[in-house]
């Protein structure tokens, strides 16, 4: 098979999807890295302002405006970091039944593009994923940003390959 052909379609897939997935979470209201921010910091409460904008590739300023706009639509709240000069950001009940509504949406998004396959087919496209996204995991920040907007709870940690590459990397 033509290996070009083959990147080709997978890069028409990806954007297909991502297309469809930032299509599915806009009609929850939100747009941006919003949804997965929230998403992340229902994963992983308690991070702080620096960290998630590091999951989320924007600069400071652009998180602290997000985590504001999160935060006065009470879908966000701060709180004292471990070392009192930093603030830790957790979902509120709001931001948790928001966060729930947007992994709602991109299963449905996800469900749609497998519905084609047969089992088998999916058996098959679960194994050669899970390459792939170890192959792409090559550090903690990376592994935090593959996985912004997945749904920790169909994936869970001892399950999850980009969680168990990270593991190899951080104790080798």
């Amino acid at each position: 098979m033509d290996n070009e052909r083959t990147a080709n379609l997978l890069g028409a897939l990806a954007l297909s999807l991502v297309d469809s997935l930032n299509s599915a979470i806009k009609t929850v209201g939100y747009g941006g890295e919003a949804p997965a921010a929230l998403v992340t910091l229902g994963a992983n409460p308690g991070l702080s302002i620096n960290t998630l904008r590091q999951i989320l590739n924007l600069s400071h300023p652009g998180t602290v405006r997000l985590i504001d706009r999160l935060a006065a639509q009470n879908l966000v709240e701060r709180r004292s970091g471990v070392d009192g000069r930093t603030l830790a950001l957790f979902l509120t009940e709001g931001g948790h039944e928001r966060r729930q509504e947007i992994l709602t949406d991109r299963k449905q998004q996800l469900q749609l593009a497998l519905s084609s396959l047969t089992q088998s087919d999916r058996n098959q496209l679960t194994r050669l994923l899970e390459k792939m996204l170890t192959a792409v995991t090559t550090s903690e920040l990376r592994s935090y940003a593959i996985c912004r907007l997945c749904e920790e709870e169909a994936c869970p940690a001892d399950s999850c390959p980009v969680e168990q590459k990270y593991c190899q990397l951080h104790n080798p």
